[in-house]
């Protein structure tokens, strides 16, 4: 399968790298150091002490290259359309395109250069960070799933069983809305805090007052979604597996916690803020949500005091 990645952060990096072991696969960004690290060195995943090393194609640009069968958006939120635009040659009548980030309404930016039959939207579990221009830790793993806006799900078994056999346990499913605010409940209970506090996703789950936080994220999050008509979810449930995912990757480190280290701006609108702008149009309070972005946003500005 010819993959494209649009990309080369934690997160596609360890997608790109990984899924090279089957696949023909094209890692995008406009970081040309990065790009030039991964052509000459490969991308390096370390992963429970051990390092493996993968080759995939790098490049700042599409030019040259065909069709793909895939393109899977990993970039920053705020810049996918940026990103879409710059590459949509590799798009074609039959190319699917993908997004597995962090958050909710991603799906709008996709179909400006796909249809619902052609756009993917998925989660997963998996937590990459960086540790270098071209290396990552992957620091924990769990379900990816993955479903068509339009049509029937099963079209897309292929890309399913391709990203199971290069080490991405995956699943389709066409409750899709579902599956991203599942992915949410984490990502805004659990991530935001991890940037907050600069800490690891396994300090959350250890400390009593990190986790009584996340707990109150949580349960914000599960009632939004609940006033939507997304669920039903059972909050003692969403919790506990927040907290699973959280023991499996006590060393994660997310993109929010990085950005706010890096002094870089985040993508907690789309994730903390989405559940906040949710919960407007369903009527439910979600106060802690709001202190979490507001918290978010000024330490970004930070940088400005200094």
């Amino acid at each position: 399968m010819r993959i494209a990645i649009l990309g080369a952060g934690a997160m596609g990096m360890l997608f790109g790298g990984y899924l090279s072991r089957q696949n023909d696969v094209f890692l995008i960004d406009v970081d040309q150091s990065r790009v030039e690290k991964i052509r000459a060195d490969g991308v390096v995943v370390s992963n429970e002490g051990r390092d493996e090393v993968f080759h995939p194609k790098a490049g700042t640009r599409c030019a040259g290259l065909d069709r793909m069968d895939l393109v899977i958006v990993f970039v920053k939120s705020m810049y996918t359309i940026a990103a879409l635009e710059a590459n949509r040659g590799l798009i074609g009548a039959g190319t699917y395109v993908m997004t597995l980030q962090n958050g909710a309404g991603h799906e709008s930016k996709l179909l400006q250069f796909a249809d619902r039959d052609h756009v993917i939207i998925g989660t997963t579990q998996h937590n990459s960070s960086l540790l270098g221009n071209g290396h990552v830790r992957h620091g924990g793993s769990g379900r990816t799933s993955i479903g068509l806006l339009g049509g029937d799900s099963e079209r897309i078994r292929p890309i399913a069983d391709t990203l199971t056999a290069c080490g991405f346990t995956c699943s389709i499913s066409d409750g899709v809305a579902s599956q991203i605010w599942s992915k949410l409940f984490l990502n805004s209970a659990a991530s935001t805090l991890t940037g907050i506090l600069q800490a690891p996703l396994g300090f959350i789950l250890e400390n009593p007052h990190a986790c009584d936080l996340m707990e109150r994220l949580a349960r914000e999050a599960v009632a939004t979604a609940n006033a939507l008509g997304v669920g039903p979810f059972e909050t003692e449930r969403v919790i506990e597996e927040i907290k699973q995912v959280l023991a499996n990757a006590r060393m994660g480190y997310t993109s929010i916690y990085a950005d706010l280290q890096q002094g870089n701006r985040t993508e907690v609108d789309t994730i903390a803020g989405s559940v906040v702008a949710a919960a407007k149009e369903a009527g439910v309070p979600v106060p802690y949500h709001e202190m979490a972005v507001a918290l978010v946003h000024a330490m970004e500005e930070r940088k400005q005091w200094k």
